[in-house]
């Protein structure tokens, strides 16, 4: 299992910058890391631009900054850098307001 502690962006609308967050917290399991890794290889086959992976919500261990969340949905977008290499970032919609909430991305090869 890996633990990630990433910084977190909360964007209110398509024409407002992002604001940054405090940290955020969460937890991928084998089967998260191993959907991860497939769809960057989907993405290396297909060449499209991107591809969103579900999480389970109850292994997620999901923890906000204060003031933030719950989220109506989570899931990860992952997409390949320039290298070809697959990263992705947590990304979710605030249920109070529908504001996006997401993180910063990682390299999914730099996962334990």
């Amino acid at each position: 299992m890996s633990t990630l502690t990433i910084e977190g962006w909360c964007k209110t609308g398509s024409e407002q910058k992002s604001t940054p967050l405090e940290d955020i917290h969460f937890h991928l399991n084998g089967d998260d890391h191993l959907h991860l890794e497939q769809a960057e290889e989907y993405l290396q086959r297909t060449h499209e631009r991107e591809v969103m992976v579900d999480v389970d919500a109850a292994t997620l261990g999901l923890t906000l900054p204060t003031g933030y969340g719950p989220l109506s949905d989570c899931r990860m977008r992952v997409y390949l850098d320039s290298n070809e290499r697959g990263q992705f970032h947590l990304v979710g919609h605030q249920a109070s307001d529908g504001r996006l909430i997401y993180t910063n991305a990682v390299l999914i090869d730099q996962l334990i």
